[in-house]
């Protein structure tokens, strides 16, 4: 018998691998993300710039993961980031006015919790969370937040992105690998993909399902992100440390249960389900609210099918 893997790298990463591991139980299934990968970005502003020295612990699910443990050349990260924060904080914040790692919200996280958020759990894009640090203009310019700024600056970039590959692409005088070089970029899929046909082990940020309670706390049929050993053997995930009561509960009420709902709409065709998924969310104020954003939605033109699947 052939073996096949399938690998998700597009977005929803939770609720994607979460609904393919419970309809096909049979099936080997894994999913990808870039947002660990913030870690080294917050290494080298802490002064650490040889990210081989780097280790570390950052589960959850996806785009909800926290910072549980991190070592560089063996000693831990998290005394070195506290030093920072006493010392260099203020003056950071101060002059870099642009998005980036260790911002204001993200330490105000790590003091409530004692877990640094990694990634989207932090990030003024991604899902804004906590919702309470968004509640109206004057408390996101306390916390140097700019959700609407990070998502202009976003789908400029992936524009501006685009239009680039396409007139290299294009332009037959010179190389490509002018434009590109022949090296590694750290794009975590390369590596997945080595080490499954070319048994070289590694271990590598993954998204599975939570079979062996790899995250502790988050049910066994939802998906986690977890580091895993990868070969040719396979995809063994790594039992990690248990989440602070925090992070875990919040994880599964803004992560697990809205998924689980919106998994059972569409496992139902159902508008009211899908009506409730949004009556969920911290940011909905009332029925009627959350009635006109699902019309709006279901009624885009490139809607048509969502708008027929849905009864």
């Amino acid at each position: 018998m052939s073996r096949c893997l399938v690998r998700a790298v597009s977005q929803p990463g939770d609720g994607g691998i979460t609904h393919l591991a419970r309809t096909y139980p049979q099936a080997k299934i894994v999913g990808l993300c870039h947002g660990f990968g913030e870690i080294y970005s917050i290494a080298k502003i802490l002064g650490l710039q040889d990210r081989e020295q780097l280790t570390f612990e950052i589960p959850g699910v996806n785009h909800f993961v926290w910072l549980t443990n991190a070592y560089y050349q063996g000693e831990p990260l998290y005394p070195l980031l506290d030093r920072w924060i006493e010392t260099e904080s203020e003056r950071y914040w101060a002059e870099a006015q642009t998005h980036g790692s260790l911002r204001p919200k993200q330490i105000d996280l790590y003091r409530r919790f004692g877990v640094l958020p990694i990634g989207d759990t932090g990030s003024e894009g991604g899902g804004s969370w906590g919702w309470w640090y968004h509640t109206d203009e004057q408390t996101q310019r306390r916390w140097q937040e700019d959700p609407e700024g990070w998502w202009r600056g976003y789908f400029q970039a992936t524009e501006s992105g685009v239009a680039e590959m396409k007139r290299i692409s294009e332009d037959t005088s010179t190389r490509v690998t002018e434009h590109y070089p022949a090296e590694h970029s750290h794009e975590s899929i390369i590596p997945l993909i080595e080490s499954l046909a070319c048994d070289i082990p590694r271990v590598l940020i993954v998204n599975v399902q939570n079979t062996g309670e790899y995250v502790p706390g988050i049910p066994r049929d939802f998906a986690v992100e977890v580091p895993a050993h990868v070969s040719k053997r396979g995809i063994d995930a790594i039992q990690t440390h248990a989440l602070p009561a925090g992070p875990l509960n919040y994880a599964l009420r803004d992560c697990v249960a809205p998924w689980n709902l919106e998994l059972a709409a569409y496992s139902s065709r159902s508008r009211q389900a899908l009506l409730d998924v949004i009556l969920m969310d911290p940011w909905t104020t009332s029925e009627k609210q959350a009635r006109a954003l699902l019309e709006e939605m279901l009624n885009l033109p490139q809607h048509t099918a969502l708008r027929e699947y849905y009864q």
